[in-house]
């Protein structure tokens, strides 16, 4: 038998179900953040699957993602939307991925030192973007043409990660001691907007879950101190989730790092439903399930660097052991502990995906 030739029908129902932790679900439910466009590209050539697809068609990208997305065993494919987005001071280095095949021209990344917002002068200056002139024809289309057994998630609520790319995140630690007030402003205007966005989002009927992403930590600590984060950026949080709520939707949060200062605050200030991004050096999934797991759900946990570099059995052995600690009760998903980037070997992606197929 091939990789992944143990077909999986999506149930977006049954998705909702296992991350409210109502009962230890039939199969395993599969979650990612993103798969990096090179993955997804090599997947849908590997089997076919825009086969019989018409590439004129404007949504023809759409209904590819579709077709991946629910070949692979997704309950939910990402939406979004166009002429939207936060200029910011980006700085390109050589993409030096491994294995062939799978490298981009060059890697992007966000310039920690300085952004575009170093002062209030700035500050007026800057172009925000205008969630009203947002192009909402990604969401509209899904709203008629996705499949009733899926759902749509949408990624918002970027509260830190937004100042920190406008300011640099050296510049924004420097201001929230020497210039407290142009952060907070910051704060609150990214704030302000993405509420704005996570409205838009949660109003279309077909989106199934406001994702919010906002990295908030590294491996020791979170980025900014646990008070600055209670006073300026989990606000924010706690109104996107009651959006989500107030609309029948679930709130997620993919968050990177070491949390444990502010679980607590998430789970019952912001009220998350579930908990994505983990890396082994700092809480492996079957300790998180096992601290947090009678409360949220848990997503994901496969470590990236291990997804990376592991052979086909030790992958197997991990999803297997990581399933079998994370299962019971309800409340997890399979996935990558971050998200599937293009440096991950392709069949090693496969292979984790599969391995979840063989658990009944």
């Amino acid at each position: 038998m091939g990789l992944l030739d143990i077909a999986v029908k999506p149930d977006f129902e049954a998705l909702r179900r296992n991350i409210l932790r109502q009962g230890t679900p039939q199969r395993v439910h599969y979650v990612e953040l993103f798969q990096d466009v090179e993955i997804k590209n090599m997947a849908v050539q590997r089997f076919d699957l825009a086969k019989g697809l018409d590439t004129n068609d404007p949504f023809f990208a759409l209904r590819r993602e579709i077709a991946l997305q629910r070949f692979l065993g997704y309950d939910m494919i990402r939406v979004f939307v166009a002429n939207f987005g936060f200029k910011g001071a980006g700085v390109q280095a050589e993409d030096t991925a491994t294995p062939p095949g799978q490298k981009r021209a060059r890697r992007n990344w966000h310039d920690e030192h300085r952004g575009p917002i170093q002062s209030w002068e700035d500050f007026e200056k800057y172009p925000w973007p205008d969630p009203a002139k947002a192009d909402c024809s990604v969401l509209e289309w899904v709203e008629k043409n996705l499949p009733d057994d899926m759902a749509a998630y949408a990624l918002t609520s970027h509260i830190l990660e937004q100042p920190a790319i406008l300011m640099g995140y050296e510049t924004l630690c420097y201001k929230l001691c020497e210039e407290p007030d142009l952060a907070e402003a910051v704060f609150r205007k990214c704030g302000e907007i993405w509420t704005q966005m996570t409205r838009i989002f949660a109003s279309f009927s077909r989106v199934g879950v406001i994702w919010g992403s906002d990295d908030m930590g590294f491996k020791t600590q979170t980025l900014i101190s646990a008070d600055d984060l209670r006073r300026l950026c989990l606000p924010w949080h706690k109104k996107a989730a009651q959006i989500a709520h107030d609309h029948g939707k679930l709130y997620f949060l993919h968050s990177c790092g070491n949390l444990k200062a502010i679980m607590e605050d998430l789970i019952e200030g912001v009220k998350i439903d579930a908990r994505h991004s983990y890396e082994d050096v700092i809480e492996p999934a079957a300790e998180a399930k096992r601290a947090w797991g009678g409360r949220i759900a848990i997503l994901g946990g496969i470590d990236v660097d291990f997804l990376a570099r592991a052979d086909e059995a030790a992958i197997r052995r991990r999803v297997r052991e990581t399933l079998g600690a994370c299962m019971p009760g309800g409340g997890y998903c399979l996935g990558s502990g971050n998200s599937v980037a293009n440096y991950i070997p392709l069949e090693n992606y496969l292979v984790m995906l599969d391995e979840g197929r063989h658990k009944v």
